[in-house]
């Protein structure tokens, strides 16, 4: 699998004054993506789980059945958290174009922090942060300009 994105990449040009390409990014990507399923393949980390489980069991004095069914009834809108990945990738298809990376990727985090259950304390300052990083990472790092729409950088240089 790493080496599937490795194909159409190698046709890119590369990047002058630079000893790595455009080829490198994808590579490393795939191979830690490759690590980390066969990790989890393997079942490393499955005692650090168990031991977690067994700790939370402690504290809240609620012990599992060990069915593989859920212990308590959940809502039903909580099975509705898988689509929240697939409506996030097609908000980013539609809207990076039109808002730009920032908007999109800060809107992107605070919902997807929001699901995960963080407070809107620390869900905004992640939403205004991390996209500014990923931006700076792919501007200065790997050279690349993600479309800078409605918030331009004005350190970037772009229009």
């Amino acid at each position: 699998m790493p080496g599937v994105p490795r194909r159409p990449v190698r046709r890119l040009p590369p990047v002058p004054g630079q000893q790595i390409g455009p080829d490198v990014f994808p590579l490393v990507v795939g191979i830690g993506l490759a690590i980390c399923g066969g990790m989890i393949a393997f079942g490393v980390g499955r005692h650090y789980e168990e031991e977690a489980e067994a700790d939370l069991a402690k504290i809240t004095g609620h012990i599992s059945t060990g069915t593989g069914e859920p212990d308590e009834p959940s809502a039903w809108w909580r099975g509705l958290k898988a689509l929240v990945p697939p409506a996030l990738l097609l908000f980013y298809v539609l809207a990076v174009d039109r808002l730009g990376f920032l908007p999109t990727a800060a809107v992107m985090v605070l919902i997807t922090s929001l699901a995960l259950g963080a407070r809107l304390r620390l869900a905004i300052p992640m939403a205004i942060g991390a996209p500014l990083f990923v931006n700076l990472v792919f501007l200065k790092l790997l050279r690349v300009p993600l479309p800078s729409g409605l918030l331009p950088l004005p350190w970037a240089g772009l229009p």
